[in-house]
């Protein structure tokens, strides 16, 4: 039974897999379909003001979910963009969410046989973090998209998914084993279950910070050719929203290393031991403090704010892969 569930997760992996690829590619038509639709929206209003360029609106520059020209609503090859600057999902966009969700719904069944299979939490080794992970990204995803309009990440979200599933399954793939006596605690469901959502409020941020510094250059005119960014919020927008995103992921990660000095002195005795892992959660916290305090009181914007949280992203990914394959200590659980 246990065999039998471990490989119907397995397949349910690769079948979320070859869903999310999909996903991507249709999230990229919607890409290009704004592209062209920008460019067909000034040409339009160009001709409309007798060759004259058009003119955004201030709503523009402060981060509207789109651009808003000085003309009437328009409707552009079936996508209505209305007075207020608001965009109606394409039909790209619509097919890509839903196979996103349904990619999410088969990711998540083979996350729970997993799980089902090993008897505990499924997420005690790289595969099962990884597992895990990959499903957490979307559906923080899918959370902040109910509230803020990120569907321009839709295809952010989904190509860093499939890399991340790719590696997780291809190279960290283990067979189900028993937990090692240090993680059979309450504290492995806690600790890292909240490192895992913590990552996925992380990669949301990275992803706006880097549509952030692309916008930037494309406002400076620095940056010509990529017409979809006109559909994208501005950049002092873009900056907003990866602060608040970060900003929960910040604290959840600082829950994060409270939860590990508690488990650490439960299971070890100490509540810090400078090992290998616990560096370099510290030294994350400490990227995302300063990203937030240098933003918040030093007045930090633009290419300097989303820097840093990128860095912070790319910490969090090296503490991932490279800290836990290479680097031996009392967090070696990698199963490898």
């Amino acid at each position: 039974m246990t065999a039998d569930l471990a490989y119907y997760s397995l397949v349910a992996v690769y079948s979320a897999m070859a869903i999310y690829t999909i996903s991507f590619v249709a999230y990229a038509l919607d890409l290009a379909k704004r592209s062209g639709d920008a460019q067909l929206a000034a040409k339009e209003a160009s001709s409309l003001d007798g060759g004259r360029a058009p003119v955004a609106s201030a709503s523009t520059a402060r981060g509207s979910s789109t651009v808003v020209l000085d003309r009437p609503a328009t409707t552009i090859g079936g996508d209505t963009t209305d007075s207020s600057g608001r965009r109606r999902p394409s039909r790209f966009e619509r097919v890509a969410t839903s196979l996103m969700v349904l990619g999410l719904v088969v990711h998540v069944a083979s996350v729970i046989m997993r799980g089902v299979a090993a008897e505990r939490v499924p997420w005690a080794n790289m595969f099962e973090f990884s597992l895990t992970g990959t499903a957490i990204i979307v559906g923080v995803y899918l959370l902040v998209k109910q509230f803020v309009d990120i569907s321009f990440l839709g295809a952010y979200v989904m190509g860093l998914n499939l890399i991340l599933l790719a590696i997780g399954t291809v190279n960290y793939y283990v067979a189900v084993v028993p937990l090692q006596p240090a993680l059979q605690s309450a504290w492995l469901v806690i600790h890292v279950l909240v490192a895992i959502l913590g990552t996925g409020f992380f990669a949301i941020a990275a992803g706006l910070s880097i549509a952030q510094l692309i916008q930037t250059r494309r406002e400076q005119a620095k940056l010509a050719g990529l017409g979809f960014m006109q559909t994208l919020p501005g950049a002092d927008r873009l900056e907003d929203l990866a602060y608040r995103v970060a900003l929960v992921g910040f604290v959840l990660w600082t829950f994060t290393l409270i939860a590990g000095a508690v488990w650490a002195e439960r299971a070890w005795g100490r509540y810090w031991g400078w090992d290998t892992k616990e560096v370099w959660t510290f030294i994350i916290w400490v990227l995302y403090a300063g990203y937030i305090h240098a933003r918040a009181t030093r007045g930090w914007r633009g290419s300097r704010s989303s820097w840093l949280s990128i860095i912070g992203f790319a910490a969090v990914m090296f503490n991932f892969s490279v800290v836990n394959v290479f680097f031996k200590g009392l967090h070696a659980y990698s199963g490898l």
